[in-house]
């Protein structure tokens, strides 16, 4: 009962920031009908439209293509992270994101995959946050933060309290202010944790979440999660425990904002089922 009032009161029911206002950061959610094919691969063609969508107006731009040019630099060597446990990342979503760097004009031999190598991310000058949204037994959720959480070395020691202390690692002097860009493969969540995932708590969303703020990204992910779940159980269904990771991150770590009224929120293509 605490850990859900807890849950509750994190998550809010407040409004996001309303176009045209002064938000402080922009998170895109840009969804297809068609971006998974009937096995539930990522359909190239309309996961790649609905991504390059996402990256633009999170970025405030009017194509992906400046907002890659933007963000990243041929000199830079660019690591994009991606999720590989309990639901991970499309494969054919990291290669469209790799391909967009490529025509940027970043070199394939300056582009990394640094999935737990703390030396392979050192040596990265910008990252990409590329994981799929999830819940997660021990943090509640399972997405954009606790992404970095092997590069901590000490893993375990990042679930206690509650998992609020997930942002540290994204301060650690090899990884602090080098994810230039979050996108967050949502085109087939998981709503209820693990440590297995049950097929009963997959859906197809269709959808990429994109932003620089990690925070915003999050919390917007959370939204969508937490409004599937409430809707599967026809009554509030918090997550237990609650994802106090998402606070912590922007009042203690001041990794990104968490507060909806600071947060703009894109919606592209498919509206019915959007969840927020």
């Amino acid at each position: 009962g605490a850990a859900g009032a807890a849950g509750a009161a994190l998550l809010g029911s407040g409004a996001f920031a309303a176009e045209g206002s002064a938000a402080r950061s922009v998170v895109a959610v840009a969804r297809s009908a068609d971006a998974l094919t009937a096995d539930l691969k990522a359909n190239t063609q309309a996961a790649r439209q609905i991504l390059l969508q996402a990256v633009a107006k999170a970025c405030g731009k009017g194509s992906a293509k400046e907002a890659f040019a933007a963000l990243f630099k041929p000199s830079d060597i660019v690591g994009i992270v991606t999720s590989k446990h309990m639901n991970p990342t499309h494969p054919e979503i990291a290669g469209i994101v790799k391909q967009q760097l490529i025509a940027t004009g970043v070199p394939e031999t300056r582009i990394r995959f640094p999935q737990s190598s703390i030396d392979a991310a050192s040596e990265c000058t910008a990252l990409i946050a590329l994981p799929a949204l999830k819940a997660h037994w021990l943090t509640g959720i399972g997405t954009v933060l606790k992404l970095y959480i092997l590069y901590s070395g000490k893993p375990s020691n990042y679930h206690d309290e509650k998992s609020a202390k997930l942002g540290e690692i994204w301060n650690l002097d090899f990884i602090k202010g080098k994810t230039r860009l979050v996108i967050v493969d949502a085109l087939r969540p998981l709503c209820d944790k693990g440590p297995q995932p049950d097929p009963r708590y997959l859906w197809n969303y269709g959808g990429i979440i994109a932003s620089t703020d990690p925070v915003a990204a999050e919390y917007v992910g959370l939204r969508v999660i937490q409004a599937r779940r409430d809707e599967m159980k026809g009554e509030p269904w918090p997550l237990s425990p609650p994802p106090m990771c998402i606070a912590a991150a922007d009042r203690t770590y001041g990794l990104g904002t968490s507060d909806p009224a600071k947060i703009r929120v894109v919606k592209l293509g498919a509206e019915k089922g959007a969840l927020i």
